[in-house]
């Protein structure tokens, strides 16, 4: 085992310069390959209040597990940052991310389906993992403000990746296979900002991004077939893709492209009439264009391509679609505030146009739509306010969806899409409230959401046994989704006492071997605690999560339960000497008299002889009870999940740290 931290920093008046490295094998993380994945940089899209949503898509490898819950870990990090003012109107800054992990991991799951009546058998699956990802991030900024009335703000974010996946699966529907997937994703993201204040009633705005982004995911598996028999688990989707079935194995494999081009700016004009009300007035536009090309084969002997000719979705085994969206909009806002109320009614018009072109034919949908906003902001005193707001959107699909060729999401999934799709409207409705009181230090946070989605894009659903093969289309039922959550703290001397609490319900239509499903979901949480502040005493950090989780999917309901105690304990001992502690206790009720629960204990103990010393020692541990794996239990619109993951046992480490 091994682990090496290193750290520098330097600051000076006109720069600093810092670099963060990780290297270890014990599965100590910095970032997680989540975390840079969904690492925006900073960057947020100037159509973000315009009601317009068009969604790229996200192509990326779908590993096994995170890398919190693993067998083994192997890390490498290494982060720099830098900022750079040569004068006072120039701002210079920038980092670079470098992340590489090796991770093996394991789970043990098992699947029930909707409807006893539909006959999709359930499943019970082990699956073994071998993921390698290498991932780099560089971002430059650039910030001038010659004067007052005058700021230009320019970013750029490059993103690369070079992922891999070789899994194992055994199934007790469908056998062994083994999958290999891979990626080398990039992309380019700039941003543009100029504000110009040309007098004390007007003031301008420019925000432009654009991104450029290229995945190449490429899957391969490999299930079992024996030739002399009609009765393998695969065979009748093997015929369905075509496949040569002369071979004692079906060795499928697909390549995709996506390359996706979007520009994204708007002008926002501003005119003061006084202290208490403006005028906003914006001119925007959205530029997208994706290009997705795809080919479905099989791998003979000797690795030979064969190129099949599916018995469905019209012998589509492969796609090349190029697929255009614009949107030009004009939005209109005006602020107002009276007394302790500041409003502002708005609506954006908007002119769209989507085309997408694919086996010699174009669908195309041009069309107008005015989409109103509003909102309304109640100060009862300075720290403490309620805000409501409406929204109309726009919700626009990415290509994959939009494909008429046959899509291998996996070996159990296969997709193909409608070119004819229009989007979906979505009626959002939320209110915020929120209060600090500094004479009993009490915080209270509120928030309430509901949404709405008409001609939402929702899947057809067919199985042949536990394989999957999906279409889309416009629902004429609306999908629903209410959301509240809630959080009161109080502090009390040294003691802070808290209570978060939430409640989610989702209501989705469906189609499942040709019956229409409603599926429903209900979630509730809630979670005490208790925390100290003492600056020699022990601190101590108790907490107890409870949630509820009801799911009604027509013929079967579920019910889940968790109970999660926790607690955090940090001490000093001595004055050179402090212990760091922290249990959770997790059980999770299935219902019926079933339940499963496991336990996670961390612990530090370390030592520095005084605060200016150079020399700090420290001894670790994980999983102290060497727990072997974490369970979790789940629900989706058409199947009930529970697994069990396997991770890393004790881990007892000696640290040695030097501060230059």
């Amino acid at each position: 085992m091994y682990i090496l931290q290193p750290k520098l920093f330097y600051y000076s008046p006109k720069y600093s310069i810092n670099f963060i490295g990780d290297l270890n094998n014990i599965g100590e993380l910095a970032l997680s390959r989540r975390d840079i994945r969904g690492f925006g940089g900073g960057f947020r899209a100037p159509s973000r209040s315009s009601g317009t949503n068009i969604n790229l898509g996200d192509n990326s490898l779908n590993f096994l597990t995170n890398q919190n819950n693993a067998l083994q870990i192997k890390n490498q990090l290494a982060t720099a940052n830098f900022s750079y003012s040569p004068k006072t109107s120039l701002d210079l800054s920038g980092f670079a991310i470098f992340n590489s992990s090796q991770i093996l991991s394991r789970e043990v799951s098992f699947v029930q389906y909707t409807d006893a009546s539909l006959g999709i058998p359930d499943e019970r699956t082990e699956q073994s993992s071998d993921e390698h990802s290498n991932q780099g991030l560089l971002k430059l900024s650039v910030s001038y403000k010659p004067n007052l009335n005058n700021q230009l703000d320019y970013d750029i974010l490059g993103r690369v990746s070079n992922d891999k996946q070789r899994q194992n699966i055994f199934s007790s529907v469908i056998g062994a296979t083994g999958q290999i997937e891979e990626v080398t994703p990039f992309s380019i993201n700039q941003n543009l900002s100029y504000y110009y204040t040309l007098n004390d009633r007007n003031i301008f705005a420019l925000e432009a991004q654009h991104l450029i982004k290229n995945e190449d995911p490429f899957y391969n598996a490999r299930l079992e077939n024996d030739p002399d028999s009609t009765e393998d688990p695969y065979d009748s989707t093997a015929d369905e893709l075509g496949l040569n079935n002369t071979l004692p194995y079906y060795s499928i494999a697909q390549d995709r492209r996506v390359k996706s081009n979007q520009l994204d700016a708007k002008l926002d004009y501003y005119y003061i009439i006084n202290a208490k009300s403006n005028l906003n007035v914006t001119l925007g536009t959205i530029l997208s264009q994706q290009k997705f090309n795809s080919n479905l084969f099989q791998f003979l002997d000797n690795r030979e391509p064969f190129n099949p000719t599916p018995n469905i979705d019209e012998g589509k085994a492969s796609n090349a679609v190029t697929y255009n969206f614009n949107d030009l909009y004009l939005g209109f806002h005006y602020r107002v505030k009276k007394g302790k109320f500041t409003l502002t009614p708005g609506f954006s018009l908007h002119s769209y146009g989507n085309k997408n072109i694919q086996f010699g034919e174009v669908y195309e949908d041009n069309f107008f739509r005015v989409l109103p906003d509003f909102e309304t902001r109640i100060q009862f005193k300075t720290s403490e306010s309620l805000t409501f707001r409406y929204e109309m959107r726009n919700n626009f699909t990415d290509v994959t969806r939009l494909a008429e060729g046959l899509v291998l999401n996996n070996y159990n999934s296969i997709q193909f899409g409608q070119p004819d799709l229009l989007n979906s409207l979505s009626h959002n409705l939320s209110l915020f409230y929120s209060s600090f009181n500094l004479f009993n230090y009490t915080n209270v946070f509120a928030r309430a959401s509901y949404t709405s989605n008409i001609d939402q894009i929702r899947s057809i659903t067919n199985f042949d046994n536990v394989i999957r093969t999906n279409t889309f289309f416009n629902s004429n039922f609306a999908d629903e989704n209410v959301n509240v959550f809630g959080r009161v703290q109080r502090t009390f001397g040294k003691i802070r006492a808290s209570l978060n609490a939430s409640f989610n319900y989702n209501k989705i239509f469906q189609f499942i071997q040709g019956e229409q499903s409603l599926n429903e979901g209900y979630t509730q949480s809630y979670t005490p605690g208790i925390r100290s502040n003492y600056l020699k005493a022990p601190n101590f950090n108790l907490r107890y999560r409870y949630s509820v989780t009801n799911n009604n999917q027509g013929e079967r309901k579920t019910k889940f339960i968790t109970n999660a105690p926790s607690i955090e304990m940090d001490a000093y001992i001595w004055n050179s000497v402090s212990f760091r502690t922290n249990y959770t206790y997790t059980n999770q009720d299935l219902g019926e008299g079933e339940s499963q629960s496991f336990q996670n204990w961390d612990a530090t103990l370390s030592y520095r002889k005084n605060r200016d010393a150079k020399w700090e020692y420290e001894i670790k541990a994980t999983n102290l009870l060497n727990t072997k794996a974490q369970v979790r239990n789940s629900a989706n619109y058409f199947s009930v999940f529970s697994s069990e993951t396997f991770i890393q046992p004790r881990f007892i480490t000696f640290r040695f740290v030097y501060t230059l």
